[in-house]
């Protein structure tokens, strides 16, 4: 299987490529990709200089375009696919379909990977974008249970990709309103959940700190309480006198212990959300997947759960808490 992992920026890049991942994903510094944030991304001359670091250690290079232009500003993403053509990348992960039939259109040979962001759940969407966008992979969302991976996997016309570890959505990726009802940015236009110009931290006398949004109010915390991401889904809210996380708890998803049925599945490729975190982060996580990933192919019988990768993935996970999701759900 192919460890996919994050680099948000130029050192991450190398993090990751030295930790051992096969390909590592970025984005242009644009809303073309979904972590739009402020002194996050790639320009050209950086994202040249990581292509050629990245090759010459035997890592591929993915260029996230997986955000939705409106049909003022799809040439914007039509460049971007010329970029990474240009450029040297090794496949484009695309959501709209206009991205991909420019892609296809212009730059038959350069790979096309569908997104999470295109929702396909179903063996039908995923044939439907073969037929007519010549995807080569498609990356699942985070909503399917272990057992319809693995279904999905026995009827896919192309190699499947699935989240292994990162922050997790509660929405089918590409169809998620919250942030554009808090805020009227869209994060699958604009390429990111709370922008950081709505975003404001307060701090109190206690010294707690309150962080709203757009000036409605997501969270509070109390000293040294680790503070969440500050979007709508992982706020805590007063619902009825009862203040809790009413749709949300910040934690990470966690597959480790799953890492034998992901392969005997077919899985093709693991990726690793983080696009945001650190060097630090990248490092940890891409190397304890690494070795896990080896660990399974040179010993598959003797493979078991190490004590120390999960301690390792846990001080790197969202409110320092892991789950498996919908991976253990038992209906589907």
């Amino acid at each position: 299987m192919q460890l996919v992992c994050p680099a948000g920026n130029l050192p991450a890049l190398r993090a990751a490529v030295d930790a051992g991942a096969n390909a590592v994903y970025v984005g242009f510094r644009d809303q073309t990709n979904a972590r739009a944030f402020p002194g996050l991304n790639f320009d050209e001359a950086s994202l040249r200089d990581g292509i050629a670091y990245a090759h010459a250690h035997g890592c591929q290079v993915y260029l996230a375009l997986n955000t939705y232009p409106d049909s003022a500003s799809l040439p914007l993403w039509g460049e971007a696919v010329d970029r990474a053509a240009a450029m040297g990348c090794d496949a484009i992960i695309a959501a709209e379909i206009a991205v991909l039939d420019h892609a296809m259109r212009e730059h038959p040979n350069l790979p096309r990977h569908l997104s999470v962001q295109g929702s396909a759940t179903s063996a039908p969407a995923l044939r439907y974008m073969h037929e007519h966008f010549g995807i080569a992979r498609a990356v699942l969302p985070r909503v399917l249970s272990l057992q319809q991976v693995e279904r999905l996997c026995q009827t896919s016309p192309v190699p499947l990709e699935v989240f292994a570890f990162g922050s997790l959505c509660i929405m089918v990726e590409g169809r998620c309103q919250l942030s554009s009802y808090v805020t009227g940015a869209s994060p699958n236009r604009h390429g990111v959940c709370s922008p950081a110009r709505f975003v404001r931290w307060e701090e109190h006398a206690d010294g707690g700190r309150s962080v709203r949004l757009n000036g409605m109010l997501m969270d509070r915390y109390t000293r040294g309480e680790p503070a969440g991401y500050p979007t709508v889904c992982k706020g805590r809210f007063d619902v009825r006198g009862e203040v809790f996380h009413a749709l949300e708890e910040p934690t990470s998803l966690n597959t480790l212990e799953l890492l034998p049925r992901l392969a005997a599945a077919g899985v093709a490729a693991l990726k690793i959300e983080g696009r945001q975190r650190g060097v630090a982060y990248v490092s940890a996580v891409t190397r304890t997947w690494r070795q896990a990933i080896d660990a399974l192919r040179d010993q598959p019988e003797q493979w078991s759960l190490r004590p120390a990768w999960q301690q390792a993935l846990s001080a790197h996970a969202e409110g320092h808490q892991t789950t498996l999701g919908p991976y253990h759900r038992a209906w589907h």
